[in-house]
């Protein structure tokens, strides 16, 4: 797709500003946040201080590009390519779990030279929003929603994926790809019937994961004995919730001052630049900073469910309220594990955590949104 001079000048005017500045807002904050979750374990190493940071800045300038690019590709061109996007998402599934590394107990990503590393899943939510959207989105009666024949192929294309997801394990991932599912059927008017019924099998599936063994991973059910009773196993299971609490509470109103947090620097909250960033945040910028953190993700939701809500036909209306369900409800997973309101799943703080695959991801739905927003004008 090319464009003169004045069309591109024009095209750049009517972009949502608001959404890009919110992005790169939350951007900003996690650079300076990764790098002070960061440093202190560098130096401790005798490594490069800079070393995550310099890998961070890199990460976000190919996510801009990756966001760029984006949003210049139609979002119908990307509609006709649904199932290639989909088919190539289950390939990097099947791929991890041949190639992939696996860290922390979870098989979930593929090393690449540098030192970076790449997790399928992360795209699987930008194809499973664009499939469901894809196939929700055909012509039907205006007046009635989609029907058993419309949403079973939409269910079997969805629970590939989760199948193969849960086999890594990532039970966060899954979560977050659920909820999606059930964000892009209200908006595609299916029947409260459907979503009864799947919520039955959410909790059927939970029951069985629990108690049949094997399912799950035995640090994984002792997350979910820890969020239950937050007070078994305080140096076990339950040492990360204790911490990240004693790092938030510490904060105050104004925190402590970047690079100066005493649990941040020493290092008692594990995976502080990735799923536990909130815990920087809260401790080392208070609740003032942690609150602009959530104000700006809001921002975020809110543009995204306006452009939906403004979208020029079925499939940008379902695809961008797709993208909010998932920032939001990964927002809301995320913050909540470190608040012990959710269950300690291991998910990244849209564009705020350390992780390129994330960011890439993000970059894509962004582009997205972009291009339903230019085509609703």
């Amino acid at each position: 797709m090319s464009f003169t001079r004045p069309q591109q000048t024009a095209r750049w005017r009517r972009f949502d500003w608001v959404l890009i500045g919110a992005a790169a807002t939350l951007m900003f904050i996690g650079t300076l946040l990764v790098w002070s979750a960061t440093r202190p374990r560098a130096i401790a190493m005798g490594t490069d201080p800079q070393i995550y940071l310099k890998k961070h800045i890199i990460t976000i300038v190919l996510a801009v590009l990756i966001g760029w690019v984006a949003s210049r590709l139609s979002y119908q061109l990307l509609r006709a390519y649904a199932p290639i996007l989909y088919g190539a998402s289950i390939l990097g599934l099947l791929a991890v779990l041949v190639l992939g590394a696996r860290i922390n107990g979870t098989r979930a990503w593929i090393a690449l030279p540098g030192g970076f590393t790449l997790q399928p899943a992360e795209f699987t939510k930008v194809a499973v929003i664009v499939i469901m959207s894809f196939l929700l989105a055909e012509p039907r009666d205006p007046d009635k929603g989609p029907r058993w024949h419309d949403l079973m192929p939409v269910f079997g294309i969805v629970i590939v994926p989760l199948a193969l997801i849960m086999k890594q394990p990532d039970l966060g991932t899954s979560l977050v790809i659920s909820m999606v599912m059930l964000g892009v059927l209200a908006v595609g008017n299916a029947s409260r019937g459907w979503f009864i019924a799947i919520l039955i099998g959410v909790v059927a599936v939970t029951a069985i994961a629990v108690t049949v063994p094997g399912v799950l991973k035995n640090y994984q059910k002792a997350r979910l004995t820890v969020f239950i009773d937050p007070s078994v196993d305080p140096a076990g299971a339950g040492y990360n919730l204790a911490q990240v609490r004693i790092a938030i509470g510490s904060g105050g109103l104004t925190g402590t001052g970047l690079f100066k947090g005493p649990q941040t620097n020493g290092r008692f909250v594990p995976e502080q630049q990735t799923d536990f960033i909130y815990s920087v945040a809260g401790e080392e910028l208070g609740f003032l900073g942690s609150a602009l953190i959530i104000v700006l993700l809001a921002l975020i939701m809110w543009r995204a469910l306006r452009i939906s809500g403004r979208a020029p036909d079925a499939f940008g209306r379902m695809a961008a309220a797709g993208i909010a369900v998932w920032i939001g409800f990964q927002t809301f997973e995320n913050i909540g594990m470190s608040l012990g309101i959710m269950p300690m799943t291991g998910v990244p703080l849209p564009f705020v955590s350390y992780g390129g695959s994330s960011l890439f991801a993000l970059a894509i739905a962004l582009g997205l949104l972009q291009q339903i927003h230019l085509a609703s004008d």
